[in-house]
């Protein structure tokens, strides 16, 4: 990493290279050829407008593009003494960026910004497969606590 990475919340204009790295985890899609259709405008903007949710991205400053983007969540509970916990999800670093740290950089950079929220607790879920994910998680210093369950409807 020769330039600054800004971590930030995404802007509307950011959307295009936000769905660009959640359209393909293995190979670089061009953010020109991504279509932000009325659903994902209607989502980006409910996210917006949530104190509780924010899609961050990681913007190298000289050449002001996103390479990574994650969604955080707020979640207010009674365990832990009240304190809100942060749930991240849909960590992205572009296929054609990764290996040099901005995952980790990314992360760490997302960790800060909950513990300055206030959280107790950062969580995140990963699809099984995904194993050279679960082992930089786990770089990181997240533990395996729980087994998630989903009911699609």
């Amino acid at each position: 990493m020769s330039t600054p990475m800004i971590l930030r919340p995404a802007t509307r204009s950011d959307l295009p290279a936000v769905l660009a790295l959640l359209a393909d985890e293995e190979h670089y899609v061009d953010p020109a050829t991504v279509i932000v259709d009325e659903a994902y405008a209607r989502a980006f903007a409910a996210i917006e407008e949530d104190a509780r949710n924010e899609v961050l991205v990681l913007v190298d400053e000289a050449e002001g593009v996103v390479l990574g983007c994650l969604q955080a969540t707020y979640i207010p509970g009674l365990g832990r003494h009240g304190a809100e916990r942060a749930l991240i999800e849909a960590v992205r670093v572009r296929a054609d960026r990764r290996g040099g740290g901005l995952g980790r950089l990314l992360m760490e950079r997302a960790v800060e910004r909950a513990r300055a929220r206030g959280c107790a607790l950062v969580q995140l879920t990963s699809n099984k497969r995904r194993t050279d994910a679960h082992r930089f998680y786990a770089s990181l210093g997240f533990a395996r606590s729980h087994d998630g369950f989903k009911l699609p409807l």
